[in-house]
Parts: structure tokens; sequence; C-alpha cells
């Protein structure tokens, strides 16, 4: 075997070996070893984002699975904001159905003979509390807490037409809402004169109390008196 020969040295033995050789010509030792391959980042070794690929192979599913991630994580952060989860719960207000509840306690601030405020829940809209003038207040207290999702008022002494102007009404009512946790919830309701039921939606969650505090009265007299006939509250079933 001829020394004369110039080229890349056998890692092994050291025997120069022309540039076209795969193998050593003294000990037949690779001259060109294979490389490992580099080490997977963390994020590809849980499957199926694991998998080495080859020609395109399984690239769809990993990038349909990166994607689901990326969704998941930016609809769980979306509701863990507030404005998520107000969207979630007054969803849920429109798709499910409402029934009636009824307070605990009833107790108002004043009221005029023969009109006490448990009129104003009776179920009998040909009754009414009485409140002798604006900034009367009624309250109204819950056994347990709920997902309040509409008030009904109908205002005046009586749903009918013959009887509702016969006593003063209020146009205006602010509504305070307390919640389980002593949370707050302030609005202002405004009714039109007419006679029969008034719906307003709410959509406040743990609902232990609500006040309603009478204003901008329509119909008044030195004779009359605020009526209120009835208030009806409605949770999500």
């Amino acid at each position: 075997m001829s020394d004369d020969v110039t080229g890349v040295p056998c890692p092994a033995c050291g025997t120069p070996n022309p540039p076209d050789r795969r193998f050593c010509r003294r000990c037949a030792t690779p001259l060109t070893p294979t490389t490992a391959p580099a080490p997977l980042p963390w994020w590809r070794t849980v499957w199926p984002l694991r998998r080495r690929t080859r020609a395109g192979s399984g690239r769809v599913v990993r990038f349909l699975v990166v994607l689901a991630v990326v969704l998941a994580l930016c609809a769980g952060g979306f509701l863990l904001l507030p404005a998520g989860r107000h969207l979630v719960e007054d969803t849920r207000d429109k798709l499910g159905k409402a029934k009636e509840v009824t307070a605990t306690r009833v107790e108002a601030s004043a009221e005029v003979p023969g009109h006490p405020v448990g009129d104003s829940t009776d179920g009998l809209s040909n009754r009414y509390w009485g409140a002798p003038a604006p900034g009367a207040s009624v309250t109204y207290t819950f056994a347990k807490p709920f997902r309040l999702v509409a008030v009904i008022i109908t205002n005046g002494a009586s749903s009918s037409p013959e009887d509702y102007a016969k006593q003063a009404r209020a146009l205006q009512i602010d509504m305070e809402v307390t919640a389980r946790d002593g949370r707050k919830v302030h609005k202002k309701l405004t009714l039109s004169d007419k006679p029969g039921p008034q719906t307003f939606p709410t959509g406040i969650s743990d609902v232990m109390t609500v006040r309603l505090t009478l204003d901008a009265p329509a119909g008044s007299a030195p004779e009359r008196h605020l009526a209120l006939a009835e208030v009806e509250f409605f949770q999500r079933s």
C-alpha cells in the first residue's frame, strides 16, 4: 500500500486518505461519521410534537394541536376577565328560563296608613304600597343569593287604566342591589307613565337584598301619595 497519499487523515490511525474515500484505507474507520441529531426542545417532547418528521409527515397534526392549545389559552384568559364572565352569564340568562323568587323580608322607610309595603309583593295589582313622598324606599331581602335576571314593576295605584292615576306614581326608581360579598350595584329604572307591568333586565349575580327608592313623581297633589302596585323578581332557573 503506497503511503504517498495526501488527504484527510484517519481519525483513528492518522493515515492520509484520498478525498473520495469513505473508509480509512488502513483500518477501515469511517472517515465521515454521522452526526448525532440535536436534542429536541422541551415542547417537542410531548406527544404528538415529539415525533421527528420526514418529508412533512405529521406537520398538520402538530399545527392543529398547537392551534388548539393557543385557542384554549385565549379562551381561558378571556373567561378570567370580568368582561368575559359577564358575557358568559348574559348568554346563559338569554338561553335559560326565568322563575319568580319571593323576598323573605320586606321593609319600607315609610308607608301611609292602609297601604303597607307588603302590598307590593302580594301578587295583587289592585293593592299598593303607599309612600308619603319621594325619597321613600323599600328593601327586599332574600333567603339565599341568586342570579337576578329581571325585575317587573307595576306602577301606580292599580293595573287598571281607571284606577291607575288615582294616586301619584314615581317615574324613576333608584335600585341598589347588594351581593353576598357586600358588592353594591346601582341602576336607575325609568318607568313609563302607564298602567300595567314594566320589565327591566338586570343580570346581577349573588343578590341578597334589593332596595328601591322612589323619585320623579307624576300626578302629585296635596291629598295624594306615591303608589307602587307590585314588584316581582326573577332568577335564572
